[in-house]
């Protein structure tokens, strides 16, 4: 096998799931504050122990992906005070900024799954 899953990369998938998970019920749940916030930590939690911590930092710190990373870390400041609808905008928009590079990746990934490609 190509690329092997360890440990570490499993609990940060599981993270990362249950992140988007919390985050989607907290959207459906009429933007409830507590589980969107509970979300955005696993998910945050989750992408550090996928990639690592210092590629994480290196990911939210890059001059290309500042406008991104200062958008989404308002969004985060907007739900931890109480502005579930605002952050969520922000967070939306901050996220697409800093993951718009992995598009191309993505597309290659997609492709080679047996049903969609």
């Amino acid at each position: 096998m190509p690329y092997e899953i360890d440990e570490f990369k499993k609990i940060g998938l599981g993270l990362i799931g249950f992140g988007v998970f919390f985050t989607f019920f907290g959207v459906v749940l009429f933007f409830d504050k507590g589980l969107l916030a509970l979300g955005n930590v696993l998910w945050l939690v989750g992408l550090a122990v996928l990639i690592g911590w210092r590629s994480t930092l290196k990911l939210f710190s890059s001059s290309s992906n500042y406008k991104g990373s200062v958008s989404f870390i308002l969004g985060l400041f907007f739900l931890f005070v109480r502005w579930p609808v605002l952050g969520i905008i922000l967070e939306v928009y901050g996220c697409s900024i800093i993951f718009r590079g992995f598009g191309p990746s993505i597309k290659v990934f997609v492709f080679q799954i047996p049903v969609v490609g």
